[in-house]
């Protein structure tokens, strides 16, 4: 063998370490806020447990505050099944995961395990039988949930009525249904440690880190993710999917992400799911917002806003700045919008302008307003293709007016042409989703 074989041969080897290693090490979902993290013991402030303006004193009352937070109900339930029994199907490229149930039931539930076995599998996702977990269950964040957290929480669980349910078995394709490959990813991904604070940050920003990162796990939705389906955190906050639907950035790019919202219009929107002119909440978003986030105290919540709004700004290229209004004065985008799809507008006409109104605002029910939400800003058109599909209800409280019901019956083109109509009037983009698109979001459903 030649020596310049050899040097190409080490170029080549060394090239495919280092894309190995890019892939393999990612930092951690708080490297990008620098300074010397401290253990617990070492900090000066209280980041962890219950709020200081909790109002209630009793075990389970902060249990269930932290089961909230960390939106447990909402991943551990089926649709129409008991609260925390399990059967949730989650969809992957690998095959579907069905979450277990939870409740207290000896035989079908966790009623048999231990403080110490329930510890192990928040922090390192192995059950009571010394499975390995797969990481839908986000281990990788609780495992920076104290004990007392985590302990709390399972008080609070073994509290509720016992329900005797067995999930579905997953559905996963060779080789990911070994569940063994587990303990190699947790190797590389789970760190295995507790929550340390950041001294040189407020007190607020760190509660916020360990509301955001340990107990509501924003990022396993909103990161985008690695070959191997680790958070991709050099992206932070950049953007992923959540059972099919986009989850948008939420880094501070101004036009890809939140960085032109005020902390207040953030802040309402984690606590009633909607924002005007910024949009509302739909799928698992207002889940988290009506199981979990709107359950917050205020002082968590504005905890949570300090450190979201913190992370820098990663851009996304597909994603245009929202159009925050339509000028009623300026016909041309009407135009435009029925002349490219006729069909589009002539659905609108006939079954949407009624809430939505031909300008996309509504003064009476502000969540059923279009413009500057970002889904009607997306050029793809998944979330309005998903809302026209699965029906998009923001919240129980915004009233039976508010909550649009699945048009799943129509046929694949007709969501198309309305998806793609609605953004060209009211969104910054035009979108172009093909019926073909809509059919894979329908069979994924």
């Amino acid at each position: 063998m030649s020596k310049s074989v050899k040097i190409v041969g080490g170029v080549v080897v060394i090239a495919v370490l280092a894309v190995a290693a890019y892939v393999v090490f990612v930092p951690g979902p708080m490297a990008f806020a620098g300074g010397n993290p401290v253990p617990l013991a070492q900090y000066s402030g209280q980041p962890t447990g219950v709020p200081a303006d909790f109002p209630a004193a009793d075990a389970v009352a902060r249990g269930r505050y932290l089961a909230q937070a960390a939106d447990c109900e909402a991943c551990h339930t089926a649709e129409g099944g008991k609260p925390f029994a399990g059967g949730r199907p989650f969809v992957t490229v690998f095959g579907t995961i069905y979450s277990p149930n939870i409740t207290p039931d000896a035989e079908t539930g966790i009623g048999s395990w231990s403080d110490a076995d329930f510890v192990r599998a928040l922090h390192r996702g192995i059950d009571k039988d010394g499975r390995h977990l797969y990481p839908a269950f986000p281990y990788a964040a609780f495992t920076y949930l104290t004990d007392q957290d985590a302990q709390a929480i399972k008080a609070y669980i073994f509290s509720l009525p016992a329900v005797h349910n067995t999930a579905p078995a997953n559905t996963l394709v060779f080789p990911f249904n070994q569940r063994g490959l587990m303990a190699l990813w947790s190797l590389f991904y789970n760190p295995d440690k507790r929550f340390e604070p950041r001294p040189d940050r407020s007190a607020a920003w760190n509660r916020g880190a360990y509301l955001a990162e340990a107990l509501a796990h924003c990022g396993e939705c909103h990161t985008p993710r690695t070959p191997l389906q680790a958070l991709n955190n050099r992206d932070k906050f950049g953007g992923g999917y959540a059972e099919g639907w986009r989850a948008y950035n939420l880094s501070s790019d101004k036009d890809a992400g939140i960085g032109g919202w005020s902390a207040a219009e953030l802040q309402h929107y984690l606590q009633i799911g909607h924002t005007m002119n910024r949009g509302s909440a739909f799928g698992p978003m207002a889940q988290a917002v009506h199981l979990s986030l709107q359950n917050l105290v205020p002082s968590d919540v504005q905890a949570i806003v300090e450190y979201v709004r913190s992370v820098p700004a990663v851009s996304s290229s597909d994603l245009p700045a929202p159009k925050l209004a339509l000028a009623p004065a300026n016909p041309t985008v009407h135009i435009a919008a029925d002349a490219a799809d006729p069909h589009g507008h002539d659905i609108f006409a006939r079954v949407c302008v009624g809430c939505h109104g031909w300008s996309g605002e509504n003064d009476y029910v502000p969540y059923t307003t279009l413009t500057g939400a970002r889904a009607i800003n997306d050029p793809t058109a998944t979330n309005v293709a998903l809302a026209l599909l699965r029906g998009a209800s923001p919240l129980p409280s915004a009233g039976a007016v508010a909550q649009m019901p699945s048009f799943a019956s129509w046929s694949d083109d007709q969501i198309a042409e309305l998806s793609n109509y609605v953004t060209a009037r009211f969104g910054a983009t035009p979108s172009a989703i093909t019926p073909e698109e809509v059919h894979k979001l329908r069979m994924a459903d």
